[in-house]
């Protein structure tokens, strides 16, 4: 039997692998991305506030804080990266979180954790463009561009296996170290800086020349962030698939952050179990995350997006009903039901956006809609919590949903809104589009 031939990669007609310079990038990448995301304290962050002293209501109004404080953040990075360039970005961004995961270890007080999470959200939008932006510049500087998308997911998938490895093991760590989480979430933050460090320089890609070169950008980057609303405005099924996605995201991040360990706790699980369930929802997360195209092609990707969004709303709502296994089963399902609506909601929103408009700013407009919601949710959030209300929080934010969604059906099937208005050309204005801005 004849050997198969080797399958070439995308795109590129021939089986070349990655230089060597291209392979570091790709290693070092995953470092960073696996140590930096890696917070190990998330599982039990909610149940350390209230031993610290907090209140519900503190807790959520943090919460709240950072979400708005993510959004302020979130628009200035892409010039920043500009500026001082992508390689320097990602160093501040890992000393910044290696100090905020160290704010609550110095002072376990109010203040201490409101500047844990401000410095959180501005180490993660220093990083949240600019590690993609390097890698995306560094292999295509080498002729590898077709390595790009396996490396960004194989970086994701690692990032996910080393959390469902750690987050259990972090209830019997904290018995024995109280501040373990946070004293580990600080080391892996200093490891990402390690791996930031050693990246090797990009020719040719610039990275902050000067006070006038700075000047250009900052005009580039308003004309940018002027044009990407007037695109909004402009294209009606663009706005509308951004407000259906707004309930996803929602929903999401409120359970699987904010109210993840009140509900465990009040269906008595205890808390040195959440580190398991929540690594049990990361693998639900993961495998569906990674297989969308189990769904059935008979429904568009709108439809699914819908009925994800009321599965998410039910399991909340049914999470009131069952005991403490039903509940894991719950979560676990709620989880996985995200990970088939983020990819497929990314699609509609890329598949939306009007020809020659500023993709990755008005993928930065979604993500900043986004958290905008969710701080109105976490104050919610923390009122209900504060009033012991978690059951009435739950059935409120699936009547929500539902409301939400049976207002965007009758807007979609009205006739107001049609596909066919986001086939028109957007004019953009001379050098306003530029690369390198990454929304998530």
């Amino acid at each position: 039997m004849r050997p198969r031939p080797r399958r070439p990669h995308p795109g590129t007609g021939t089986d070349t692998g990655p230089t060597d310079t291209a392979r570091r990038i790709i290693r070092l990448n995953y470092g960073f991305q696996l140590l930096f995301n890696l917070l190990w304290w998330m599982p039990v962050f909610y149940a350390y506030q209230k031993a610290a002293g907090l209140s519900d209501g503190q807790i959520f109004g943090i919460q709240s804080i950072y979400y708005v404080a993510f959004c302020l953040f979130e628009i200035p990075t892409g010039l920043i990266a500009d500026r001082i360039g992508t390689r320097n970005c990602l160093r501040a961004g890992a000393v910044v979180m290696t100090a905020a995961n160290l704010a609550p270890v110095v002072s376990a007080s109010y203040t201490g954790f409101l500047v844990h999470f401000l410095a959180i959200a501005a180490g993660r939008s220093l990083t949240s463009g600019a590690a993609s932006a390097y890698l995306y510049d560094g292999l295509r500087a080498e002729k590898c561009d077709e390595h790009y998308l396996r490396a960004e997911g194989t970086a994701r998938a690692l990032g996910l296996a080393a959390k469902i490895v750690c987050w259990p093991l972090v209830g019997p760590l904290m018995a024995v170290v109280h501040a373990a989480p946070y004293m580990l979430s600080a080391a892996s933050a200093a490891g990402s800086l390690a791996c930031a460090v050693m990246l090797p320089r990009l020719a040719g890609t610039g990275g902050g020349t000067g006070r006038a070169d700075g000047g250009r950008r900052s005009g580039a980057f308003l004309r940018d962030a002027g044009f990407a609303l007037r695109c909004v405005a402009s294209s009606r099924w663009l706005a509308l698939v951004m407000v259906q996605g707004v309930a996803v995201f929602t929903l999401s991040r409120i359970c699987q952050v904010n109210l993840f360990q009140p509900i465990l706790l009040e269906n008595g699980i205890a808390e040195a179990s959440h580190g398991g369930v929540l690594a049990a929802m990361t693998v639900a997360e993961a495998v569906a995350s990674a297989r969308p195209q189990w769904l059935s092609r008979r429904l568009p990707p709108v439809a699914w997006i819908s009925i994800l969004s009321l599965a998410l709303a039910g399991a909340l709502a049914a999470m009131t009903l069952g005991g403490p296994w039903a509940v894991v089963a719950l979560l676990c399902l709620f989880a996985a039901a995200t990970g088939f609506a983020f990819p497929i909601q990314r699609k509609l929103v890329n598949d939306a956006v009007p020809a020659h408009a500023p993709r990755a700013t008005l993928l930065s407009v979604e993500s900043i809609v986004d958290r905008a919601v969710c701080a109105l949710a976490a104050i919610a959030a923390g009122a209900y919590l504060s009033a012991g209300q978690l059951d009435a929080l739950l059935w409120h934010s699936a009547l929500a949903t539902a409301v939400l969604l049976g207002v965007f059906q009758l807007v979609l099937h009205s006739g107001v809104v049609t596909r066919g208005q986001d086939k028109q050309q957007a004019a953009a204005p001379p050098g306003a589009l530029r690369a390198g801005t990454d929304a998530s």
